[in-house]
């Protein structure tokens, strides 16, 4: 009997195999759907979220500069981007072998998805995350520091932190779990923006400055919480129970999000105000990030809490008591957000907390406490690389554009006019 299920195997293992590399057309149509989603959260979702949060004299400089960025970041990832992120290099470096895409063609495949599709969709979180670093440099920066800058740092620091994480690389490899950019987006582009800050220095009235429009930014907002379906359900890179799950509990810690730093305003301030709540909900989604496609809904629930209290405390220390002005609040939402959920995938992702279980921790791993350490060294390796190459980039690009910062009478005019000789608003 043995000796026939061999034999049978042995037939059937041509036909398994064919199989797996043949394409899945909902996975396929998934995925593409999650592409336009991505996209969708940077243009229009979060030019429009961080257009209204400045001042009216600023607007049309952000909205343009997320747009420069979207194409910007295009291109280079086609050139060289997707190879160094994706390419079969070593433990740190992709390689150039995917230079051009090279290889990229209509029938091959990623998984069982078009490789065409799997660079794409890639391509539109390179996009978005060196744009959510135009957060922390808002009206004070000139827009060819703002190019320059994100061409660099998308090649030196999100593409080789993408190969470490998702492309073969030495945290993936360690057992790291980061379902969908916790330390690849939200931690590299919220370090990046402290150190922006740190470096431009405040803006003029620092303190004294309000958003214009928080119609355009709650929009924005709503578009932010609908594309991250895409975002974080994409990720499962397939049309099944993880994409479900991820989406699920990216819907549960966005809402818990919002009402937590809702209420936290309301009872410390009397108040609770629109821009509080969504911003509450944008950690609540930068946090579930790593961890939505490996815990279960009531982790979620503890996550976006914590992401709550967690980031709304942040956001003041650092404007309140540090008084560094991160413009938009990029690092206390986003880098804070995201070491956080990073570091909490090693707990609600243990299969042994009953109602608040996830999936089980990377193979290899058996214990919360291995898998903590595995994580925390993927946060503080991402921090340390990211700050001191943002760190160098400023000052390099400081000096080929003749300094990062406009003058303080062009600060005092606007962008809009001094960059793009255009007004947001003609009244």
């Amino acid at each position: 009997m043995k000796i026939l299920l061999s034999i049978v195997a042995l037939l059937l293992f041509p036909l398994v195999a064919q199989a797996e590399d043949t394409l899945n057309g909902a996975n396929t149509a998934w995925i593409l759907t999650s592409t336009a989603l991505v996209l969708f959260m940077t243009l229009p979702g979060l030019a429009l979220f961080y257009g209204g949060l400045v001042r009216s004299r600023n607007v049309l400089s952000i909205l343009m500069q997320c747009f420069a960025i979207a194409g910007l970041a295009s291109i280079l990832w086609l050139v060289v981007g997707y190879s160094i992120a994706f390419g079969t290099g070593n433990d740190y470096w992709g390689g150039l072998g995917k230079v051009m895409f090279n290889g990229v063609t209509k029938d091959a495949l990623s998984g069982d998805i078009p490789e065409p599709l799997f660079a794409l969709f890639q391509m539109t979180f390179a996009i978005i995350t060196p744009a959510l670093i135009v957060g922390a440099y808002a009206e004070r920066i000139k827009f060819s520091a703002v190019l320059l800058f994100s061409a660099l740092w998308l090649i030196l620091i999100y593409a080789p932190v993408t190969h470490w994480v998702w492309g073969g690389g030495w945290l993936q490899k360690m057992g790291l779990l980061d379902f969908a950019g916790g330390t690849v987006v939200h931690i590299t582009a919220g370090v990046a923006a402290l150190v922006a800050a740190l470096v431009l220095g405040p803006r003029r009235n620092f303190g004294k400055i309000l958003p214009h429009n928080m119609t355009m930014t709650v929009t924005g907002a709503g578009m932010l919480w609908v594309g991250w379906f895409g975002f974080n359900g994409g990720s499962a890179l397939a049309a099944n129970g993880d994409a479900a799950m991820a989406m699920l509990v990216t819907h549960i810690s966005a809402a818990t999000g919002a009402m937590t730093w809702m209420f936290i305003e309301w009872i410390k301030y009397g108040k609770p105000t629109a821009l509080g709540t969504v911003t509450g909900m944008v950690a609540g989604l930068g946090t579930i990030t790593p961890a939505s496609g490996f815990v279960g809904p009531s982790g979620a629930l503890v996550i976006g809490l914590l992401a709550g209290i967690v980031c709304f405390n942040a956001t003041v220390f650092i404007k309140q008591k540090l008084k560094i002005d991160d413009s938009l609040d990029v690092f206390p939402v986003h880098g804070v957000g995201g070491i956080l959920g990073t570091l909490l995938v090693g707990v609600f992702a243990s299969t042994q907390l009953g109602l608040f279980s996830g999936s089980g921790f990377a193979d290899g791993i058996t214990s919360m406490t291995q898998q903590l350490s595995v994580q925390a060294i993927g946060v503080v390796a991402t921090i340390v690389y990211t700050a001191v190459v943002t760190y160098i980039l400023f000052k390099v690009v400081g000096l080929m554009v003749g300094g990062l910062r406009v003058s303080s009478d062009e600060e005092a005019q606007g962008l809009d006019i001094v960059d793009h000789e255009e007004r947001g608003y003609d009244l």
